[in-house]
């Protein structure tokens, strides 16, 4: 055929529209694609939706469960931390009466103790004071015989007699100076 008559038959067709047997062949290959696609393709896609959809939902009640769990155990701490505090502030406080306690047993301890001492001073000191009033009469008794026989001029060696004497003269003293202090 000449070329100028196919395309007059050719301009006669409208290019939008296919011809018929192509229509049909591309209408039965796409019900056959469909078909596939719907019996084989189809059934696994939405298995694998459902999937990833009950692991969404899986993950969202782990996560849910997992955040109840954190609470609980958040709660279980702080009920732990506050009986803590609690116990902390009961140590203390018993420490502090403790403390309080042996303060003041340290201090009747230091009280006692410094009265024993004083105590012991004021025997020791008593005690000396009588060897020393002792040593006195022993030593006076002894210088006032010498002196009364050199003045006599005898001997006075009669220790009973002497001791005598000189006790009574030195009570008579003592009871002498007793009586100026009783004075003033």
């Amino acid at each position: 055929m000449n070329p100028l008559v196919q395309l007059a038959a050719e301009e006669a067709q409208n290019p939008l529209i296919p011809p018929i047997p192509e229509l049909v062949i591309g209408l039965i290959a796409f019900v056959i694609v469909f078909g596939f696609l719907a019996k084989k393709l189809l059934p696994n896609i939405n298995k694998v939706l459902e999937e990833r959809r009950e692991a969404i939902e899986g993950g969202i009640e782990k996560a849910d469960a997992a955040k109840t769990e954190a609470e609980s155990v958040l709660e279980q701490y702080k009920a732990q931390l506050a009986e803590a505090r609690h116990e902390a502030a009961r140590l203390r406080q018993e420490a502090t009466e403790q403390g309080t306690a042996i303060i003041q047993e340290m201090r009747a301890e230091g009280q006692r103790q410094r009265e024993e001492i004083v105590a012991a001073g004021h025997a020791q000191i008593e005690a000396d004071r009588k060897a020393a009033a002792s040593a006195l009469r022993q030593d006076v008794g002894k210088l006032a015989t010498e002196l009364a026989g050199k003045l006599v001029g005898e001997s006075l060696e009669d220790h009973a007699r002497q001791s005598r004497t000189i006790d009574r003269f030195l009570d008579e003293l003592e009871d002498g100076a007793s009586k100026a202090e009783a004075t003033r």
